[in-house]
């Protein structure tokens, strides 16, 4: 059986992790409403927009197209699946992806990992999407990454798990976040919890549906500060 334990903390990499990770968030949300962190927010909508699509595949329903949009909006049209599993898909899958990537930032072949999958899942979207802004975040973040990573293995500039890491942190806070502007500052109706408020039987508005995905949320990126802290331990 593995052992979950955290037996020893804090050695060197173990506070970098942790001081990373913090400084991540600090500038995430300092920046959130700034054009600087447009494309890494624009990934994030793409990442929430493909965890319908992987949700809808997996109840055996039809994916017809993804958008997302400049205004950071995004759209995922589906056909068939079970939609009470595809609505909360979106929130709790960017949650998911963002704890994979922050527990992929841990060690550099899992990074290598995480950056060669994410740009696959790239440039197999760029065949589908079906608006230019998603086709041009795909050309651009595959560039991107690709950039990052010749500077990786050539230079001494290696900030691939860097990379990784943000890009997950920054997953985990805008699921947390987005819920807190769809739902609680500004209501909007036709957000993935309001639906899903309609479909499931359960007494729960949609705000009531928002508060507990995003503190999901919250515990996704808990579990992966306190899993991280493990593997390098």
């Amino acid at each position: 059986m593995p052992n979950w334990e955290l037996k020893h903390c804090c050695k060197h990499e173990q506070v970098v992790f942790l001081a990373t990770l913090g400084v991540c968030a600090v500038v995430i949300l300092a920046l959130w409403r700034t054009v600087l962190l447009l494309p890494f927010k624009l990934v994030t909508v793409f990442i929430h927009e493909a965890s319908h699509a992987i949700a809808c595949k997996l109840t055996c329903g039809h994916v017809e197209g993804i958008q997302v949009h400049a205004d950071e909006g995004g759209t995922t049209q589906t056909r068939g699946g079970v939609y009470w599993f595809i609505l909360p898909a979106g929130y709790l899958g960017s949650a998911f992806w963002g704890m994979v990537l922050v527990l992929a930032s841990t060690k550099l072949l899992t990074a290598r990992i995480a950056a060669g999958c994410l740009v696959v899942t790239l440039i197999v979207v760029l065949f589908v999407a079906k608006n230019w802004t998603l086709r041009g975040l795909c050309i651009g973040f595959v560039l991107f990454l690709a950039i990052v990573w010749i500077l990786q293995e050539t230079t001494k500039i290696r900030i691939l798990r860097y990379i990784i890491l943000f890009i997950g942190v920054m997953n985990s806070l805008f699921s947390v976040y987005d819920i807190y502007d769809d739902l609680i500052s500004r209501r909007v109706n036709s957000s993935d919890a309001e639906k899903f408020a309609e479909v499931c039987p359960c007494p729960c508005t949609g705000v009531g549906w928002g508060v507990i995905w995003g503190l999901i949320s919250f515990l996704f990126l808990c579990g992966a500060t306190y899993l991280g802290l493990v593997i390098l331990s």
